[in-house]
């Protein structure tokens, strides 16, 4: 009987000793990491405030025929817009329909978010993402502004509602990676329900387990507690 424990206690080990690693390493770097700092917060300009705007047109004026279900006042390059429904962009002066932002309207939404240090190096525009993508499950199409830095900061803009969406950057890839391996979610990096991470987690506890049982069975103090009691 001890013997069967020990080897599936070694086959486990073996089998689930990779993911173990992984399991322990991510916990200790997200403890030790200041999720303010994995968000970005420290290559932004947190004491940005939106601009006040004064004479602007009704929304009930807009030609929307479906009517208003939603609206957020939006500032784009010093300008007033509202985003009409979550589709729509107008100009909440003239009340022009706006059908998207241009590159230089988007490298203003970006310098207001970002800290002025930072120098721009290109931009470019990206309309789909896979599931691993930096910038998976935001609104399409956008732009990306990447500046010269050697955390190779990122910053997202989109191109519907001209919204400043995230900065990435490598601590946070680092960050982004090790989540992953720590979810097992090798599919789309977000999911924490995954089956291989219940499979992984019920053969873990099943090693702790035949551990405490190797343990007791081979522990001369147990088996002298259980020959004193007969």
């Amino acid at each position: 009987m001890k013997k069967k424990i020990r080897k599936i206690h070694r086959y486990l080990g073996i089998f689930i000793g990779l993911q173990f690693i992984m399991w322990t390493v991510s916990g200790l770097y997200f403890s030790w990491t200041d999720i303010d700092q994995i968000h970005g917060d420290n290559f932004r300009n947190l004491n940005y405030k939106p601009k006040s705007f004064n004479k602007l047109i009704s929304p009930s004026k807009l030609n929307i025929v479906s009517g208003v279900n939603s609206i957020e006042l939006k500032e784009i390059d010093n300008q007033p817009f509202y985003w009409i429904n979550k589709n729509s962009l107008y100009n909440a002066t003239t009340g022009h329909l706006k059908n998207g932002i241009t590159e230089n309207e988007a490298l203003s939404i970006a310098k207001k978010h970002m800290l002025k240090k930072l120098i721009v190096k290109d931009i470019k525009l990206i309309t789909q993402t896979d599931k691993h993508h930096e910038y998976r499950e935001k609104l399409l199409p956008a732009y990306v502004i990447s500046y010269n830095h050697k955390e190779n900061i990122k910053a997202y803009v989109s191109i519907s509602d001209g919204s400043f969406q995230t900065v990435r950057h490598r601590n946070w890839r680092w960050f982004d990676f090790l989540w992953m391996t720590h979810t097992m979610d090798y599919q789309g990096r977000d999911n924490f329900n995954t089956i291989v991470l219940r499979v992984f987690s019920l053969l873990g506890l099943l090693t702790v387990l035949s551990g405490f049982v190797l343990w007791f069975t081979s522990s001369k103090t147990i088996r002298k507690l259980i020959k004193n009691k007969k």
